[in-house]
């Protein structure tokens, strides 16, 4: 089995690491032609994978091709393997964004001689690497989610149908990405006022199995700190999913924009996540003050 990986960020290095000497993998990203590219091939070949020197050199022979880029990328990525695809190779879009892209993905790749799946990814992939629960959708989705699952992968095929399973994705979005918003916005206030702690008693006493005078504040405003930026980029494709609908995207629009303000004001202070490990709310709202 060969494999493709487009994309050597976080998600893509951690399936390159967890398939190796599973399937023979193949990574490209277009950092690799820049100035950490040498960092990065280096990181790949530590990882027991193949560092291509281009797409068409990482996509020639592949069974499957897992496209894990950003969300900005993830069309033109498509478009660019549409014109290198042979028959049976097969596009795996694992990128979230709304399902008119994941549409328009799929138009791309199914005018050359690919096969196009749409795959939701529903949680963050670390901690549970391979384990993250991904939808997958499209004709060959059953298929091809044995070859995944015999892979390790915890894969679903939950549709035929290209753009569900990323609605799914999306509209989980709304909620949870909100949710880290929400906290991050409502602890940084009580904490300005010095009533952090009868906020989390209140908020424990609503909702108890939740966690909030434990763990769960910690968890939703990191996942802010160190994915902020990125989480920013996604909600921007929510809001086009609830536009599409024709339902207002006012919430999700306020969400994509606290996601984006707390990295930014790490990035004024200079402060990098890994300085705030681990991660302790108080700690880290603290620095920022």
């Amino acid at each position: 089995m060969q494999i493709a990986i487009v994309g050597f960020g976080e998600a893509g290095q951690i399936y390159a690491t967890d398939l190796a000497g599973k399937a023979d993998i193949t990574v490209w990203d277009k950092k690799f032609t820049g100035p950490q590219g040498d960092a990065l091939r280096e990181r790949a070949i530590q990882s027991g994978v193949r560092p291509a020197g281009s797409l068409a050199e990482a996509l020639e022979g592949a069974h499957l091709v897992l496209s894990l880029v950003t969300a900005s990328n993830a069309l033109e990525v498509a478009g660019q393997a549409a014109l290198l695809l042979h028959q049976r190779q097969v596009f795996l879009d694992f990128n979230s964004v709304s399902p008119e892209t994941k549409r328009a993905a799929a138009k791309a790749i199914s005018a050359g001689e690919g096969e196009y799946l749409d795959v939701a990814v529903m949680a963050p992939v670390p901690p549970k690497r391979l384990h993250t629960p991904l939808l997958v959708g499209g004709t060959v989705a059953q298929a091809v989610v044995q070859t995944l699952c015999s892979l390790g992968c915890n894969a679903r095929a939950a549709s035929e149908n290209i753009g569900d399973v990323s609605a799914i994705k999306m509209c989980r979005s709304v909620m949870i990405k909100g949710l880290e918003a929400l906290t991050t916005e409502c602890l940084s206030a009580a904490r300005k006022y010095g009533v952090e702690d009868a906020v989390l008693a209140s908020l424990h006493a609503s909702f108890p199995s939740l966690g909030w005078d434990d763990a769960l504040p910690h968890y939703l405003i990191s996942r802010v700190a160190e994915h902020g930026v990125r989480r920013a980029e996604e909600m921007g494709e929510v809001v086009k999913t609830l536009q599409d609908a024709g339902v207002s995207a006012v919430m999700s629009h306020a969400t994509q924009q606290a996601q984006s303000a707390l990295p930014a004001r790490m990035a004024e202070h200079s402060i990098s996540y890994s300085e705030l490990e681990p991660f302790n709310w108080q700690a880290a709202l603290g620095r920022l003050e």
